[in-house]
């Protein structure tokens, strides 16, 4: 039976990780009807917009996509493509798994943590004005009125909405990811200390939520303590939940632990629809060299293929990566150069997919 799955290449790396992570799935044995649709500033002068309506609906068809990453215009232009996705599916959780690999050049060789990041709110949530806008200077007086300190007047303002049912489903799918994958400790991360009410609030739903769990220990720990506590002793974590911002953070954080970006897959999963992607991005300044480094997309992919029901296969895929990693010998500049100190030898995103068919 066919799974039916949206591929959305992506634009810099993204065309050349998809295409390499494509091959690699098709070679695993598993049928999937891939329908290929495109996002981003390659169709805005088509369309008007980085994420036409086509696009949005053959992903409401199939309920399951895999990307490429997508440029995001820093400080002007569209908002981000990610952003808008998790938004118009509601795909509450950012799922990225962070687990060593053979020779990803890691301080670490037996890393294995699990971040679970609330994907909709917090000061991702898009709520912003800019400086000068008169919602500002409403802003400024409200908060004035309730007695509290009020910003100064050339501000532009971002709002971190964190809400009980956010919260709650997030804290929730930690637990359940936790019990399901035979996981034993759950992590709640915040900034509660400083942040009483948007923070609190957070880990208030958090400790409500841990107790339903008796099975799956539990803690909570500081942002700030938890980045260093990743960097000193990473083993004393193992699921970590986070508010958005925090996830993203720590999440690059724990991807350091595993060798970088290059290795880091990635799920953002709502009530029904999941989409796949590496966590790293475009690279625009690499793109059409055939040097990307595709492990990390192609990690994701079996992560899908769990999703879809064909375990058998993705471990095939994950060992076949392990076992070419381990080789050395077909691996891309980023990794040979971890292994050696050096890029001579290095092989292309195309031939590492290559050498990862053959291990299959």
């Amino acid at each position: 039976m066919a799974h039916d799955v949206v591929l959305i290449p992506g634009d810099g790396i993204g065309p050349e990780i998809t295409s390499a992570m494509r091959r690699v799935v098709d070679a695993s044995g598993v049928d999937i009807a891939w329908n290929v649709v495109d996002a981003g500033a390659g169709v805005m002068d088509e369309f008007g917009t980085p994420l036409p309506e086509h696009v949005l609906d053959a992903i409401r068809s199939t309920k399951v996509a895999i990307k490429g990453p997508i440029t995001t215009p820093v400080g002007t232009g569209f908002r981000s493509v990610n952003v808008a996705l998790r938004r118009e599916f509601d795909l509450y959780s950012c799922v990225r798994p962070c687990l060593s690999m053979p020779g990803d050049g890691s301080r670490y060789t037996d890393i294995d943590l699990v971040i679970v990041r609330e994907n909709t709110e917090d000061l991702y949530a898009g709520i912003e004005f800019d400086e000068g806008a008169p919602e500002v200077a409403e802003l400024s007086q409200l908060i004035e009125a309730s007695g509290q300190k009020t910003f100064k007047p050339d501000s532009a303002i971002s709002v971190k909405p964190i809400s009980v049912s956010g919260s709650r489903r997030i804290v929730e799918y930690a637990f359940e990811y936790a019990r399901r994958c035979g996981r034993h400790k759950v992590t709640a991360v915040h900034k509660a200390n400083i942040m009483k009410a948007s923070d609190g609030l957070f880990l208030r739903v958090a400790r409500e939520v841990a107790e339903r769990y008796p099975d799956i220990e539990f803690n909570d720990k500081i942002v700030d303590a938890t980045c260093m506590g990743l960097v000193q002793d990473p083993y004393a974590f193992d699921v970590l939940v986070l508010p958005n911002l925090y996830g993203d953070i720590v999440s690059d954080l724990a991807a350091g632990l595993v060798g970088g970006l290059g290795m880091a897959p990635g799920a953002n999963i709502g009530r029904d629809i999941a989409i796949f992607e590496a966590t790293h991005g475009s690279a625009p300044d690499i793109a059409g060299k055939d040097i990307a480094n595709p492990t990390a997309e192609i990690l994701s992919a079996c992560m899908m293929l769990d999703h879809l029901g064909e375990g058998v296969a993705a471990t095939r895929i994950r060992e076949a990566v392990k076992k070419t990693l381990a080789a050395g010998e077909s691996v891309t500049g980023d990794v040979r150069r971890a292994q050696t100190g050096s890029t001579e030898g290095c092989v292309g995103t195309q031939a590492f997919a290559d050498a990862v068919i053959a291990n299959l």
